[in-house]
């Protein structure tokens, strides 16, 4: 255990001896050994307690408080002991849970934070008061979103639950309450201007699928040619959120599209080839070509890639399709995600009169039939 405190104007360095630790603190610059306190000091700067961190990130250091938002800044760059062994445990029970790529990309970066916030200490061995620190100083230091932050949690909790066997540490861990946003629709005639603002043909067919399909952006980019059944006019859709299959419908228009691009580009594995060999379109490049889109198309709306899907169930419901049916279409698991349309559908919202303009209409009524009263006396 290495030991770092402030000692008067410097930082005092201890920790048993060892040739190779005293051959570390040597490369810091201003290192002084103190032979009968028996404890080295070097300079109390910024700079060198960067360098301090950086020469014993490896090792398991004992830091005093006063330097901790200091250290802070610094150690989450670099590993923290045991980093490396942990995460190989993380990940082999991520892939004997069977979670998506993604999910276990978001889940080791999350957890990978954790240890090295904790990096002083054995997370094996923290209290749920602890872990509730970390939650807060997030929630206070990175303004992180809502999503971001339920999904740290999702990662915490994976590995006290499942690779810690843990859970009584992290069983009173609450999720925030989420905010009832409703999802941002474009019109049909937004959408036009959208389309109509890309030239080029694949991007413009990208999109075409998205919105009339209701894909999401990650499925959009992992077509094949074998997703398609022209006859039927359906997408299967395999493996998608959740690892769960589904039909979605085609339209004919991108049909048409699509055997114009088949002929002309010849995809091979990938509809929608990504620059490296072998690799798809990433979904980043989706979004990259829906920015200039929206721009282009002077949307003042805060768009994405995904607001074509919650344009297509919208739409959908608009005119006339069955909740249930929708809810098939998009992959919902539960009906209670789909239902979240009917608050943004014109259908019935449409109906509605405003009372003011049932007042001024009424007014202008009673105007009109005194104007006519008086006209005939």
């Amino acid at each position: 255990m290495v030991t770092i405190c402030r000692e008067k104007n410097r930082l005092r360095v201890t920790f048993p001896y060892s040739p190779e630790l005293v051959s570390m603190i040597k490369t810091i610059p201003g290192h002084c050994w103190h032979p009968k306190e028996k404890y080295w000091t070097i300079f109390d700067t910024e700079k060198t307690i960067q360098q301090f961190f950086t020469v014993f990130y490896r090792e398991k250091i004992n830091i005093e408080s006063s330097l901790l938002p200091t250290a802070r800044m610094y150690l989450p760059y670099l590993p923290a002991p045991g980093e490396e062994e942990l995460l190989r445990q993380v990940a082999e029970e991520i892939r004997l849970k069977g979670y998506s790529p993604k999910t276990s990309k978001a889940y080791l970066c999350h957890i990978k934070r954790y240890i090295r916030y904790f990096r002083h200490k054995n997370v094996t061995d923290l209290t749920s008061k602890e872990i509730r620190e970390y939650l807060l100083n997030l929630i206070n230091n990175k303004q992180c979103s809502e999503p971001y932050f339920d999904q740290v949690i999702s990662a915490i909790k994976f590995l006290y639950n499942y690779v810690f066997k843990k859970t009584d540490l992290v069983v009173d861990i609450n999720r925030p309450k989420k905010n009832k946003k409703l999802p941002e629709v474009l019109s049909e005639e937004e959408i036009n201007r959208i389309f109509n603002s890309i030239n080029n043909e694949t991007h413009r067919l990208i999109m075409l699928i998205i919105y009339s399909s209701g894909l999401r952006i990650s499925e959009v980019v992992r077509l094949k040619l074998e997703n398609f059944d022209f006859d039927r006019k359906l997408i299967h859709i395999k493996r998608g959120k959740g690892k769960k299959d589904r039909y979605t419908i085609l339209s004919q228009v991108v049909i048409n599209h699509l055997k114009k691009y088949i002929r002309l580009m010849k995809p091979d594995e990938w509809l929608f080839p990504g620059a490296k060999s072998g690799a798809h379109l990433t979904e980043r490049s989706v979004q990259k070509v829906m920015d200039k889109a929206v721009a282009k198309a002077k949307i003042r709306k805060n768009v994405t890639v995904h607001t074509l899907r919650h344009s297509f169930a919208t739409h959908l419901l608009e005119n006339g399709t069955d909740l249930r049916y929708i809810q098939e279409l998009l992959g919902h698991a539960s009906s209670k995600t789909t239902e979240i349309y009917t608050h943004v559908s014109r259908r019935k919202l449409g109906n509605i009169q405003s009372p003011l303009d049932r007042m001024m209409l009424d007014s202008s009524d009673k105007r009109n039939e005194f104007v006519n009263n008086y006209n005939s006396t």
